[in-house]
């Protein structure tokens, strides 16, 4: 059988012959540990210093050069083994460069001399470090225990010279937290700690979580059971206070960077110039509509300067370090979604705002580096349509842009140390995966690898992207899946899979169109449509479609969801008396708040995780969207589920990880509550000692429970 695959955006053709085999749902979900994801090129990691790359293959490394298709030097067990024989497999590298590389080996860090099979430095730490930052140039390691944060130096071969530990913080006060990341993750904190470019300093952040309220979480595995207390700020309450503080490697010293945060204000975006001499750090109002970008002194932390403001009646959110120009120590790009979109902005270290290098009207993801003369940089964007990503060429000069990935698809690159290749490894709906290498010069390429179809031997279904508009007449892409033996005269169900929050997009051009597997085995399997919205307030679509929402989270999320609903009603294959909705986190408040405000569109909902009342949610995300409760009661009473509980017609389940520790079980807990005192009826199951999602293979057990429970109900 020939399966047609309508594209609106795309148009290709999917699969030419019937399939053999069907999948389980076990396979589904557990897809990647299975075998049914498509291959990759592993341990791809470019030189530092050069056009070089290394690639893993089984148990031993090849070096290549971009140049040319040459033979490779290679690296196995037994070129480490010289150095290192008590190793028993080869490891993984950090970092390699023309001379010498480096790997995690337990509990230490190794820089060897591959060339001469030599082992160059050691760097031991403590066997209960966390939050592991490793610095290749001065061969130091920051790390936290507990609540503090130390550094680890190197024992050096050959050397009277001894490793040793120092501990920059000790506290003994809890509440205080150094070298981890701060404001829970949010304005893309990943991580706490910053080298200098030198490894002369370290910058790290600090927290003080005095004022956070506890919130308790409790051990069912313990004889009794023992309560956990978490620091969980609320929306509206009392928040953490954060610092920033610069240790000096040669003096031995701490210096805090003199900010007074005791109204709560967020710190961000934290970078180095790179003669070591200033801190950049992004200030944002709790409010969060009001950000000073400003500089300090490294050695005294007093401040330098303001260099500019941003402001937004509805929110300011930086998320990205400053860059700065090669060959340059007062030069550096800046994004900021200010004109709308997520675009380039040249400034100098006094504050002066050279250009704005980029105007696109789509979104810049990521900036990748410079070519070696420094007259371009290399970004990754989304281009004309969003649910592709590209990588672009643009001039510093002029701010010309040209797209040097111009496939069709979901682009996801890696830039040599020079500027001169870059490694581009994408998929699209139809493509499962390919690696080229690109001359960044021309645009020229060549293939590198291509994976085969790991579902070749399967039935799936087939895909369609569809292209519906919201009533402010945007554009709102959406993805269906149907039967593999799909039939137009027949009725099917339908089941919607959602998110709906911000910071997410689930439709893209990459493999299966963005689809988790378990999609198709429910098409195949149980005679199924599937389909997905992303509705406004999703990611990659610019600042208005995502900030639409503000003060009013999940009203123009349904309306946008009502919309898809309508479009499949009018499908003359859809029973448009079977529609079950299922997410989970901002997806689980999307799906209850719509089985009880609008009970007649659909039939039957598994909400996971879900948020059912913002004031129980953080700070740092809550009130970015919907200010604070006592600033917007009418949003925040308009939003909550438990407010409509009694409009529940259809059938509901609620699952929630009973340790969740980002959507509380409060949330959970609250509407089953109100729930019983309003003789409503909602089916709830709790996963015991599982956080925010269940991970593993008890993932199999939820997916079996959310859609056996679809499947029975949606009758």
């Amino acid at each position: 059988m020939r399966y047609l695959l309508i594209l609106i955006a795309f148009g290709f053709t999917l699969n030419g012959t019937a399939q053999q085999k069907d999948l389980t749902l076990e396979e589904a979900v557990l897809s990647y540990s299975k075998g049914l994801t498509p291959e990759n090129l592993k341990g791809i990691k470019w030189f530092d210093d050069s056009n070089k790359y290394l690639e893993r293959i089984n148990d031993y490394y090849t070096i290549n050069f971009a140049e040319v298709a040459s033979k490779p030097g290679r690296l196995s067990l037994i070129e480490f083994h010289q150095a290192y024989p008590e190793l028993e497999k080869t490891p993984n590298v950090v970092s390699i460069n023309s001379k010498e590389l480096v790997f995690k080996n337990e509990n230490q860090y190794e820089h060897f001399d591959y060339i001469n099979k030599k082992a160059v430095s050691t760097t031991p730490f403590n066997s209960n470090a966390k939050n592991l930052d490793y610095n290749t140039t001065n061969k130091t390691l920051a790390y936290t225990i507990k609540n503090n944060l130390y550094i680890a130096k190197p024992l050096i071969s050959g050397k009277e010279h001894e490793g040793q530990t120092m501990q920059v913080t000790s506290s003994d006060d809890p509440n205080v937290i150094s070298g981890q990341a701060i404001h829970r993750y949010e304005f893309g904190i990943v991580k706490g700690t910053f080298w200098s470019p030198k490894g002369n300093y370290l910058a790290f952040y600090q927290k003080d979580e005095i004022d956070v309220s506890n919130y308790p979480l409790v051990d069912v595995t313990t004889y009794p059971a023992s309560l956990n207390n978490i620091k969980y700020p609320m929306a509206g309450q009392k928040s953490e206070q954060a610092k920033i503080g610069v240790y000096n490697l040669k003096m031995h010293q701490v210096v805090y960077l003199e900010i007074d945060t005791k109204d709560e204000h967020y710190l961000t975006n934290l970078s180095w110039s790179p003669d070591e001499k200033l801190v950049f750090v992004a200030e944002v109002n709790r409010a969060q509509n009001h950000m000073t970008y400003n500089s300090y002194d490294a050695e005294t932390g007093k401040k330098v300067n303001t260099l500019f403001e941003e402001k937004n009646d509805r929110w300011v959110e930086p998320e990205y370090d400053a860059v700065f120009l090669p060959n340059s120590n007062t030069e550096f790009l800046w994004m900021s979604e200010r004109d709308g979109f997520m675009n380039l902005y040249h400034y100098n270290t006094s504050g002066k705002l050279i250009k704005q290098l980029t105007k696109f009207k789509f979104v810049v993801n990521s900036i990748l580096g410079f070519d070696k003369a420094g007259g371009n940089v290399f970004v990754s964007a989304r281009g004309k349509d969003a649910r592709n990503s590209h990588v672009f060429k643009v001039s510093l000069k002029n701010g010309k842009k040209t797209n040097i990935t111009p496939e069709s698809g979901v682009h996801h690159a890696q830039l040599s140390a020079t500027g001169d290749y870059l490694i581009d490894n994408y998929s699209s709906l139809t493509i499962p995966r390919k690696i080229d290498m690109v001359i960044t010069k021309t645009g020229k390429s060549r293939n590198l690898f291509t994976a085969e179809n790991p579902l070749k031997e399967y039935n799936l279904g087939t895909t369609e992207m569809v292209t519906l508009k919201a009533k402010d007449k945007a554009d709102l892409y959406g993805r269906l899946i149907k039967p593999n033996d799909f039939d137009v005269n027949k009725k099917y169900p339908v089941l919607i899979y959602m998110y709906g929050g911000t910071h997410a997009q689930l439709v893209t051009n990459r493999w299966l169109g963005g689809a988790s597997l378990w999609m198709h085995w429910l098409a195949t399997q149980k005679d199924y449509i599937v389909f997905t919205l992303d509705n406004r307030g999703s990611e990659n679509r610019g600042f208005e479609f995502e900030s639409v929402v503000h003060r009013t989270l999940g009203d123009h999320a349904m309306e946008d969801q009502l919309q898809g609903a309508e479009y499949l009603k009018g499908l003359p294959y859809v029973d448009a008396n079977r529609i079950a909705i299922k997410g989970w986190s901002y997806g689980g408040f999307m799906v209850s708040s719509l089985m009880m405000r609008h009970p007649d569109v659909f039939t039957v909902g598994a909400a996971g995780g879900p948020v059912t009342d913002w004031k129980y949610y953080e700070v740092m995300y809550g009130e970015r969207y919907m200010d604070t409760p006592q600033e917007n009661p009418e949003g925040y009473e308009n939003a909550r589920v438990g407010k409509y509980v009694e409009g529940l017609k259809g059938k509901l389940l609620i699952i929630h990880g009973s340790v969740d520790p980002t959507v509380v079980p409060q949330h959970s807990m609250t509407l089953l509550k109100e729930a019983v005192e309003k003789e409503v009826q909602i089916d709830f199951f709790t996963y015991p000692m599982h956080p925010h999602n269940v991970g593993g293979k008890d993932r199999v057990h939820l997916m079996t429970k959310m859609l056996d429970y679809i499947v029975e109900y949606n009758q």
